[in-house]
């Protein structure tokens, strides 16, 4: 009995299959680069005639590049895929830090950035103001998208069309203590649009006050969204310096991934 069986026997939820395959991804290293079907199986402890059609199916993938005259297999570029969105969110989050902590000692506003996911916003990084008067939402925190600004950011940058699906069965969104039906979340949208920024005044989050703006890449895609939010009795709105504090971050943070505006 081969290890992947082994394993399938202790947990029935696993999938035999794709152990099978990121077991000959894994088997891959810069000791050993290019390897034949033989060398794979023995690897991977399995059999020859069982590591063939696992092999078959990532080279068809385009995963595994098949040298016929060597009879040998190395990875192929369809291998980048699986690790490009964890290296760009690694990425946004080394050149957002210094751009955050600047943001948070020009206002003494906790600075965040989140990223999409679904109908969430997922924060990913936070500079908590060094007053203590910032909203304590932890990195990992997944928000209904369209109750936040940063969510309201990320969400503004979709069609219609997405918004809908992604809503129709998601998580309910609040406004100031109200459960927002899909419409208003479309209407939302295309407020959100015509802005550079996103503010709320305890809509979200009972006495806490927050600005958003979008951070784009080298294509012009949003890709993320930072914010500054802080409690403070009273106020009704963000004040400007802290929105153009904000709004010039994201600036800053989106030309340092490529973007250049066009005028």
């Amino acid at each position: 009995m081969d290890k992947t069986q082994t394993a399938v026997n202790d947990d029935r939820y696993l999938v035999p299959g794709l152990m099978r395959g990121m077991q000959v991804l894994g088997a891959f290293t810069p000791e050993r680069r290019d390897m034949s079907l033989s060398d794979i199986a023995r690897v991977i402890g399995q059999s020859r005639s069982a590591t063939f059609r696992t092999v078959y199916t990532l080279t068809h993938m385009g995963y595994l590049l098949h040298d016929e005259r060597l009879k040998t297999y190395s990875l192929g570029p369809a291998v980048m895929k699986l690790g490009h969105g964890y290296m760009a969110n690694r990425e946004l989050v080394e050149i957002a830090m210094p751009e955050l902590e600047r943001l948070r000692d020009e206002t003494d506003w906790s600075a965040h950035l989140g990223v999409r996911d679904g109908a969430r916003v997922v924060y990913v990084l936070r500079v908590p103001s060094r007053m203590g008067m910032g909203s304590i939402v932890h990195v990992g925190s997944r928000l209904p998208a369209a109750s936040t600004t940063m969510g309201r950011v990320l969400l503004a940058a979709l069609d219609e069309a997405t918004i809908t699906r992604l809503h129709r069965d998601g998580p309910p969104a609040v406004s100031g203590g109200s459960f927002l039906a899909l419409p208003d979340i479309l209407a939302q949208r295309v407020r959100d649009r015509e802005t550079e920024n996103v503010v709320q005044v305890g809509s979200f989050e009972a006495g806490i006050s927050s600005v958003a703006a979008p951070v784009r890449d080298l294509t012009g895609d949003v890709i993320a969204a930072i914010n500054a939010t802080r409690a403070v009795d009273g106020l009704t709105d963000v004040p400007e310096a802290v929105q153009r504090a904000v709004v010039d971050t994201a600036h800053r943070l989106s030309h340092l991934l490529g973007y250049t505006a066009r005028t």
